[in-house]
């Protein structure tokens, strides 16, 4: 309760339809939008969109604010936690802007901003590729985003992995899957929590 949190492109912007409004946290998005509700469809308004470009509600109390106001409320440490996207994670270093590594194909945006300016940092994934390589590495092969020591949280389809010093460790496991099936799809070492349980849904 009370966090300011940031929803980035992508899975993480589901999120916000799962939250209610006794849950205390105030939405943000780097386009400017403070203080949004679940993703709609009835009555949208075409600015008022998420960080994907997906129209959302407003929360009484809402703000619209400009982008250099935005990013000052980024980069001047007031988010508790940002919830990424990314293509790859390793030893709390991660990469989400660019799935080809090839110069001058996109930029890295806010997320640069994010990871640097937010308390906590937490990255939503699936936790393989479609082709169903490991998104969880040793090293990250595709271009940072930010290095070793950012990312504390990893939730993937499959698991919730804490990210710290003594590197991952898969804390929940989604119902019905071995974490040994999660570790085989980990290209990292994976250690298992004393107290690991399944995902409560």
């Amino acid at each position: 309760p009370g966090w300011v949190v940031n929803l980035g492109i992508g899975i993480p912007t589901l999120a916000s339809s799962f939250l209610r409004p006794q849950d205390g946290v105030l939405l943000t998005s780097e386009n400017g939008v403070v203080g949004y509700g679940a993703l709609t469809i009835d009555n949208a308004d075409p600015d008022v969109v998420n960080a994907g470009v997906q129209p959302v509600t407003l929360e009484p109390g809402a703000a619209i604010l400009d982008h250099a106001a935005s990013f000052a409320l980024i980069r001047g440490g007031r988010l508790d936690c940002a919830v990424l996207g990314a293509y790859e994670v390793a030893d709390g270093s991660f990469s989400n802007w660019s799935a080809s590594g090839e110069p001058g194909l996109g930029g890295i945006g806010g997320a640069m901003d994010l990871a640097a300016g937010a308390r906590r940092l937490w990255l939503a994934m699936e936790h393989t590729t479609h082709g169903g390589a490991p998104r969880l590495v040793e090293r990250c092969a595709l271009p940072a985003t930010a290095g070793p020591g950012h990312v504390s949280l990893v939730v993937t389809d499959l698991a919730v992995i804490k990210v710290g010093a003594d590197g991952l460790v898969l804390r929940e496991h989604a119902p019905g899957v071995d974490p040994e099936r999660i570790r085989a799809l980990t290209a990292a070492p994976l250690a298992l929590h004393p107290r690991l349980t399944p995902i409560a849904l």
